[in-house]
């Protein structure tokens, strides 16, 4: 297909920023139905990007987000121009989305995907205790925190990162395992695993130290054990300026202060 006819999707996030970007771009290179479109452009910030891949997992269809928020860091820079050009010049990243699992304590089971991250966190004053295990072994008999999170490397640089979590290139097969204000073991910092692994945590004590679980924006209450394992069967496609790409952006990212 020609690049003249590069069918094109464009939402928008409710921002008016967004909304105004999508008017113009629309009226220059038309806007297609998701469906029909060999490319989507998601304008907004990283949670509308998050949001859109959320809805196109699975659907093969290619996602090329351009800034229109206040951060950022998963889109490319904003430019009317060239659309087709730099769409055809653009970097593709496959990746797997984290599948959690939970079990809870009004007797239901859910399932959501996490492309950033799994995070569990207290649901109240009291510190949330976690048995550790993966693989089937015990890893921690008893971890009491404030959260704790499993993330991907397109998620590292986010709630991660803040949490003191280690930054992971983008191609790295290995998932980032970071505690927020572990109490004890004090000195326990986290753990780099294979993105093979499966990771089963039990909440302890759950009518006492009552536990939800997050998977990007999916919020589940008063958990009684999560099991996170990579998805082997959903994949994401995004795209990137190859003066801008992910793996770049990372790199990047280690070296700022």
């Amino acid at each position: 297909m020609s690049l003249n006819n590069l069918r094109l999707s464009f939402l928008a996030s409710p921002a008016p920023e967004a909304l105004s970007a999508l008017d113009e771009l629309a009226r220059i290179y038309g806007n297609v139905a998701i469906e029909d479109a060999d490319v989507i452009i998601a304008l907004g910030g990283d949670g509308f990007m998050l949001q859109t891949l959320h809805q196109t997992i699975n659907s093969g269809k290619r996602i090329y987000g351009m800034n229109c928020g206040s951060v950022g860091f998963l889109m490319n820079d904003f430019s009317i121009d060239g659309m087709q050009e730099r769409i055809a010049n653009a970097i593709e990243n496959q990746f797997h989305p984290l599948e959690m699992t939970t079990r809870n304590a009004d007797g239901s089971s859910s399932v959501a995907l996490a492309i950033n991250e799994v995070y569990l966190f207290r649901q109240s004053y009291q510190a949330a205790k976690l048995r550790v295990t993966i693989d089937g072994h015990v890893r921690l008999e008893e971890l009491i925190c404030d959260g704790l999170m499993i993330a991907t490397p397109v998620g590292s640089t986010a709630y991660n990162l803040s949490a003191h979590g280690p930054i992971l290139p983008l191609e790295a097969p290995l998932l980032a395992m970071t505690p927020v204000s572990a109490f004890r073991p004090r000195r326990w910092r986290g753990a780099l695993l294979s993105n093979k692994v499966c990771v089963e945590l039990d909440i302890l004590e759950p009518n006492k130290r009552p536990v939800n679980a997050v998977a990007d924006n999916t919020e589940v209450k008063s958990v009684l054990s999560v099991r996170i394992a990579e998805s082997t069967v959903r994949t994401a496609r995004i795209l990137s300026d190859p003066d801008h790409s992910w793996s770049e952006r990372i790199i990047a990212e280690q070296f700022s202060y």
